[in-house]
């Protein structure tokens, strides 16, 4: 295991190889480009967000007609196939929790066009603001309605519903610009400035979760009894329900196996480029816990002593056409390339703050410590080759080639949010002006302003999400005030039990 000062003593290695280096320049240009400025709603303006350096339009628009009708004549056609009554809006909300509205299959095309409306606060779960409370929200503001507006290519018929069918949503205002604290837009408008810097990105989650069996309640507090059957043959048909489930709905399940605690289960999901895989992730919170109750189960993130299962995010960086994993060496030697070494720079530089964001509650960060008695302010941001303790896993072996395990997740984290952090920190420690390769020639090392550390306690991460002001610019000051400000309430208003049941009731 190594710290992050080991790092940066490793001797890089010339990968003589110009499109690296043309890649390179273009991701500093393209870091400095002006984006363009969109007029922002009434709505939008009482935020405050005027003078923000997230007000883009991006990529994210409202479809037109013209662009909906080449998959709804395939949408008609699976939902008459499969006698469907109900189609799902769904959108994530700040912790991952899938919101939606149902409406009758037979209003689908025309909600398709006019998007579904939904209460702001069911997603930015902010309790009901007022100005001397939260002086940047206006009560009015966060009051209002949003617009799920469906991407059609995440139909899919659900196969743990009868006669229903589901379809993620990004979130607009009701005047048509994105929803600024939407964790899908931030992820998507991240991987766009990964697509213009000349890179893609190739990612899968593995998460544990626990499975429980009818739960007896003692003192209204604690749920007993894992499932530990599950292990047994006679239990198989609830896991296969869910992997083939999750197959049908686009989530193509790589493994699965029981985990270290009885009723505890890991799942690994197949590696896919852009957001597909926090998609698939978004898709395994809702679903796993249909299928459950199915089977008189209970699924939970939570273990039965209050910590958080782990939410591990494996990635790897790919040219723009997906044809060359730029974390390989074409040497066959199984270490990071310059382009890999830069990148898990950028990811140690900002762990304080990614940890905020990837493990977003007290018992999340219990992990950070292994359980230990010993009282820390911080824990060191550790990696390794081949080294499963540590926070950022470089794993070299199998036929994925080279890729990073960013393993400061825990399962209840957002993984739109975990997904779209990672990309900015990757993306920052590419373009740092320490280390850059000016030219194929160049051998610079990498040299850090100062060790990382992981804070323990939430209320450190906070202040370093709220100082870290790459992750401030790529996540946006909107999000960022919402995400504090929600934080901020939870520890004001927690005790232990209470959030534990809070989130055992919330996460189930």
């Amino acid at each position: 295991m190594n710290d992050e000062g080991d790092l940066l003593q490793e001797n890089t290695r010339d990968e003589g190889n110009e499109t690296e280096a043309s890649r390179m320049s273009k991701l500093r240009r393209t870091r400095k480009k002006v984006t363009k400025q969109h007029i922002f709603s009434t709505e939008v303006g009482e935020m405050d967000v005027s003078n923000s350096k997230d007000n883009t339009w991006e990529d994210t628009q409202i479809p037109t007609t013209p662009h909906l009708s080449s998959r709804m004549k395939h949408i008609k056609q699976e939902m008459a196939k499969n006698h469907l009554q109900f189609v799902r809006f769904e959108a994530t909300d700040l912790h991952g929790v899938s919101r939606s509205k149902s409406i009758p299959a037979h209003f689908f095309q025309e909600k398709v066009i006019h998007g579904v409306c939904m209460p702001r606060g069911y997603l930015e779960l902010i309790p009901n603001p007022k100005d001397d409370e939260v002086d940047h929200i206006r009560a009015t503001c966060f009051n209002s309605d949003i617009v799920l507006m469906p991407e059609l290519s995440t139909f899919r018929v659900l196969p743990w519903a009868e006669r229903t069918a589901r379809v993620i949503c990004d979130t607009f205002t009701v005047t048509g610009e994105p929803l600024l604290t939407s964790p899908r837009y931030i992820a998507k408008r991240q991987l766009s400035q990964l697509q213009d810097s000349g890179f893609s990105l190739l990612s899968a989650f593995i998460y544990d979760f626990c499975i429980f069996a009818v739960p007896e309640i003692i003192n209204s507090k604690t749920i007993s009894f894992p499932a530990s059957t599950l292990l047994n043959n006679h239990d198989q048909p609830f896991i296969q329900e869910l992997v083939d489930g999750l197959y049908h709905t686009g989530a193509n399940v790589e493994s699965f196996s029981s985990s270290t605690r009885p009723g505890q289960m890991e799942i690994c999901f197949l590696p896919e480029f852009g957001i597909s895989s926090a998609d698939n992730a978004f898709t395994l919170r809702t679903g796993v816990k249909e299928v459950a109750r199915k089977y008189n189960y209970i699924a939970s993130f939570f273990i039965e002593t209050g910590f958080c299962n782990s939410g591990i995010l494996s990635h790897s960086l790919w040219d723009v056409d997906g044809k060359k994993n730029m974390f390989c060496s074409s040497s066959g030697i199984e270490e990071l390339t310059i382009t890999g070494k830069k990148w898990l720079a950028g990811l140690l530089k900002h762990s304080a703050a990614l940890s905020c964001l990837m493990a977003p509650a007290v018992s999340c960060r219990k992990r950070y410590s292994k359980e230990s008695k010993d009282l820390k302010e911080s824990v060191p941001t550790t990696w390794g080759y081949n080294d499963n303790s540590c926070a950022f896993n470089i794993k070299c072996h199998g036929e994925k080639g080279t890729r990073i395990e960013n393993k400061l997740g825990s399962a209840t984290a957002n993984p739109y949010l975990v997904l779209a952090a990672t990309v900015a920190a990757g993306l920052d420690g590419l373009q740092s002006s320490d280390g850059v390769l000016a030219s194929p020639g160049d051998s610079t090392d990498l040299y850090p302003s100062k060790p990382s550390e992981i804070p323990l306690k939430l209320e450190d991460a906070l202040v370093a999400l709220e100082e870290d002001q790459c992750l401030r610019q790529a996540l946006g000051e909107t999000f960022i005030r919402y995400f504090v400000a929600m934080k901020k309430y939870d520890l004001e208003n927690e005790e232990t039990d209470a959030e534990r049941n809070k989130f055992l009731e919330y996460f189930i």
